[in-house]
């Protein structure tokens, strides 16, 4: 490693992070998402009285699918606002679910703890994504499922993050979120530590009022776009929304009376090794 590719120091990015994805509230927008939950579970074949563990949980859409499905559920989440919608959303279904705030990179669990390890839209946020990859893979006992859901770097998500970088860079040295939307960088996370590995590209379509709305939802909400208009100034903000709006614009397929914006998401169910 050159001097110019110092390692980042990956305890303060992790401190910003956790301060980003506290801000707002990201229950509204995930909210939104529950179907990609139901679908991984699917994907993954989640079954009656398996130990499942979801990591990053969020609001806890993998979580409460999963619990539907009979499984013995753990949700964690370094947010801890966010476990509590999840423990909410639980009670409502009388769904029985253990809740435990936990950093994904370090797992308060045992090695192969758990039948199946489940991540929808968080893991693929840890800055240090092999530590977060290897901590997947020691808690998945050998032939259980580690079954993720991750923006792509091509879609919607994908530019809506990369038009942010552009006012905001992101923290030096640290790799991009969408690659966990990667098929060959999630097979180079986990290496030697799975046996096989099954992908499916899959479309999630953000529905909303208008451009305008999507943006007042996400900018009040969603904790990087909210930091990222905050560290801005007037001139800054002007441009950001203007770029927004621009790439909602553009991205709608709904027509004029309402907003459907496909993105693009990576499926994966990889078998622990």
């Amino acid at each position: 490693m050159t001097a110019t590719q110092t390692q980042p120091d990956f305890a303060a990015v992790k401190a910003r992070q956790q301060a980003t994805w506290s801000s707002g509230d990201y229950a509204i927008i995930g909210t939104t998402l529950a179907i990609t939950g139901e679908m991984l579970c699917e994907a993954a074949g989640i079954r009656p009285d398996q130990r499942v563990l979801d990591v990053a949980a969020g609001n806890g859409n993998a979580t409460v699918a999963a619990a539907r499905r009979w499984a013995n559920v753990t949700s964690t989440d370094y947010v801890p606002a966010l476990l509590e919608h999840g423990r909410a959303k639980a009670e409502a279904e009388r769904l029985h679910v253990a809740f435990q705030e936990a950093d994904a990179e370090n797992l308060p669990f045992a090695n192969a703890s758990f039948d199946a390890v489940m991540s929808v839209f968080g893991v693929m946020f840890t800055p240090n994504q092999e530590q977060a990859a290897s901590e997947l893979l020691r808690v998945c006992r050998p032939g259980g499922a580690i079954a993720l859901a991750s923006w792509t770097p091509e879609s919607f998500i994908g530019q809506v993050f990369r038009t942010i970088g552009r006012y905001v860079p992101p923290p030096a040295g640290v790799k991009s979120p969408a690659l966990w939307g990667s098929e060959d960088r999630v097979r180079e996370l986990f290496g030697d530590g799975i046996s096989a590995m099954r992908t499916e590209r899959r479309t999630y379509t953000f529905r909303y009022r208008s451009a305008a709305h999507w943006l007042e939802v996400f900018r009040s909400y969603y904790g990087p776009m909210l930091k990222a208009f905050a560290a801005l100034d007037e001139d800054g903000r002007a441009g950001l929304e203007r770029d927004m709006l621009a790439l909602l614009e553009a991205s709608n397929t709904g027509g004029s009376a309402t907003l459907a914006v496909p993105s693009e998401y990576l499926e994966v169910v990889a078998t622990r090794a």
